[in-house]
């Protein structure tokens, strides 16, 4: 050992040189080393949470059991799935998947991973649609007999709680908006299986279920049309067709040009992935307390075919990122795959509405 050296054991002198190379210790140099080390540490290991808290949050939820999920709010007391417990059980328990996922409600963190994820957000906001449309229904028409008819003091509550923002921090958060609307949900149910009071009511009748379906059409026909312009598509303009009397605000070219730009393909994709999951679940409900009207109307595999084509749009995907090939390219479109199962579940809903509003 050099004669300048410590001995073991023994901490350097201030100016002393360390070991065989001529490095003179300085406790300040060394604390500082010691320091960096330690933020680079931890900059790895954050970066790394992150990163792995980032992919499992970006996995969406499987689908659930209308049926089973019902028997659960209810206690596992049969006697108690009057009609409309099982369709406002699934309003509930989407809401719930919705702010009890992994990694809870995303659409409105300013946190990493939250606030670098896009695709979970939108997938969030396509099952908000789905739910904002079932609360309006249950609300406006299923709750309600005739036009007449008073609404119900609970749903009247839950519907607009759905409805807040849904990118609101703080003061209040979108989540508290939202269990108050679960809440309110929870009391018009307990209503709806309770003998002994009459004033909570679901009515299933084929014209309020067609009121619900049109707005469904005009969803799904929407996120059809959105999704299929990945590629691009020259549209001739058909806003005023089939009367000569119609008119509308600024005159507009006869043909346009519609593009979806390719940092938005996966928004929208997931949007309608989103949608379809919840929609999937609401017409899985519907099945079971509109069995009567439907099957009046011999429409029970009409809605199961419906059902099928939907279910086909949460299939796993395979490619770690959304392909945007050209129709009849090389590679894969998986927004023209996802608008093809919507475009033909959308055709059989327009035809259960056609069944339902016959005599």
């Amino acid at each position: 050992m050099d004669a300048q050296d410590s001995p073991a054991g023994q901490k350097p002198k201030l100016g002393q040189k360390v070991g065989k190379v001529a490095t003179y210790y300085n406790p300040r140099t060394w604390k500082e080393r010691g320091l960096w080390w330690t933020a680079g540490l931890f900059l790895v290991t954050y970066a790394i949470a992150v990163g792995v808290f980032g992919i499992i949050w970006s996995r969406s939820p499987g689908e659930f059991d209308v049926r089973e999920e019902a028997l659960k709010i209810a206690q596992n007391d049969e006697k108690k799935l009057k009609t409309g417990y099982i369709t406002t059980a699934t309003a509930i328990r989407t809401v719930e998947t919705l702010l009890d996922k992994p990694g809870g409600y995303l659409s409105n963190d300013i946190m990493p991973p939250g606030v670098y994820l896009d695709n979970i957000p939108n997938w969030e906001f396509g099952v908000l649609t789905e739910l904002r449309d079932l609360a309006r229904s249950l609300r406006n028409e299923f709750s309600r007999s005739q036009t007449q008819s008073t609404e119900d003091r609970d749903l009247q509550i839950a519907e607009p709680q759905f409805n807040f923002d849904s990118q609101s921090w703080i003061l209040p958060s979108t989540e508290s908006e939202y269990r108050k609307g679960i809440e309110a949900l929870y009391r018009y149910i307990a209503r709806l299986s309770d003998e002994q009071q009459s004033d909570g009511q679901f009515f299933a009748r084929a014209d309020n279920l067609s009121l619900y379906l049109q707005v469904v059409e005009k969803r799904l026909g929407s996120l059809a049309q959105r999704l299929a312009a990945s590629v691009g598509q020259v549209n001739f303009n058909l806003n005023l067709a089939g009367d000569p009397n119609a008119r509308q605000s600024t005159a507009t070219s006869e043909q346009a040009k519609i593009k979806t730009p390719w940092t938005e393909l996966d928004d929208i994709f997931f949007e309608a992935r989103g949608y379809t999951w919840a929609l999937v679940h609401t017409l899985k409900a519907i099945e079971y307390d509109f069995r009567d009207v439907l099957s009046g109307k011999n429409a029970i595999l009409s809605l199961k075919q419906i059902i099928r084509e939907l279910e086909n749009t949460q299939a796993f995907i395979w490619s770690p990122v959304i392909l945007n090939g050209t129709g009849f390219g090389p590679m894969a479109n998986h927004s023209l795959i996802m608008a093809s199962y919507i475009s033909r579940a959308n055709a059989a809903i327009i035809d259960l509405r056609n069944l339902l509003l016959q005599g």
